[in-house]
């Protein structure tokens, strides 16, 4: 059976990828924000190098190494210059029958840290957040990481009314992929909201590198896990403790809505010595 007809009506993409932009001349150089809106940050000749191998991978896992033939693709891109130039080299491993559609999407845009910034104060600004915590500290001007949060657990409401109206075109016989271009921080931060992982364990989480990417992919029981394509060694090379590793190796194989009863540290993570319920006690 396969994880479409376990989900029924509602046909659920077997991927969603996410990959952060590739070099640009900010991470080259931070001076480039002092002159240049973060938004116009183009790719240096290495990220346009970056992307296009990260569009020949991305397309291999897609096509399960060359073996599946019914596979498609639908893109997210942040307005960003130069996720917008991440998407355009990744695109050239697709040809235009394998592409559903594009859409440029707000939500999924870089953190906020202002206007034009000022190197030597931005440095400053980057020692105290590390001291107040990654994801509660705003930017002068700008944004924290939990705003972040707010306006990606938003995109997520619309992504899944687009599954929902199948706006992919998600047919049976065919393979539907989600891959969205983003940025280090909204890409932690949107697999935050979707696995539920709490602050501590968001603050654990290393960023990704320059058009690397995570595979979400759908297990057999309708659970998107990272445990599917990706090695125990990767996740915690990423940052995942023992517990977030624990929770995406029950997710390649697990039923939908058995989650605090098949995974009862992630109660014990909100609870000291909670003990486990009899009947006398739920009848007190």
């Amino acid at each position: 059976m396969t994880p479409k007809q376990h989900n029924g009506e509602r046909s659920l993409p077997k991927r969603i990828i996410l990959v952060r932009h590739g070099e640009s001349q900010g991470n080259l150089d931070t001076a480039a924000y002092t002159t240049t809106p973060d938004y116009r940050i183009p790719l240096t000749r290495r990220g346009v190098e970056q992307a296009r191998a990260a569009g020949r991978r991305i397309r291999h896992v897609l096509s399960d190494g060359g073996q599946a033939v019914n596979w498609k693709v639908y893109f997210y891109v942040s307005p960003y210059e130069r996720t917008r130039l991440t998407l355009r080299e990744i695109g050239r491993a697709f040809s235009k029958k394998r592409i559903i559609g594009v859409r440029e999407e707000c939500r999924v845009r870089e953190q906020d840290f202002g206007n034009f910034q000022v190197e030597e104060r931005m440095k400053v600004i980057k020692e105290t957040r590390e001291r107040f915590g990654r994801f509660f500290f705003r930017f002068p001007e700008g944004e924290s990481a939990a705003d972040v949060y707010d306006r990606v657990a938003n995109f997520m409401e619309s992504l899944w009314r687009d599954i929902d109206m199948k706006r992919f075109g998600q047919v049976d016989h065919s393979d539907t992929n989600l891959i969205i271009i983003s940025h280090g921080l909204a890409s932690r931060v949107f697999l935050m909201k979707w696995f539920k992982w709490s602050v501590d364990q968001f603050e654990r989480l290393n960023n990704l590198g320059n058009c690397e990417f995570r595979v979400m992919q759908l297990g057999p029981g309708g659970e998107y896990s990272l445990a599917i394509h990706h090695t125990r060694q990767e996740l915690e090379q990423w940052g995942l403790s023992s517990e977030m590793i624990a929770d995406q190796q029950w997710r390649a194989t697990a039923n939908r809505g058995r989650w605090n009863e098949d995974c009862p540290w992630y109660l014990n993570s909100f609870f000291d010595n909670l003990k486990d319920s009899s009947d006398e006690d739920d009848s007190a």
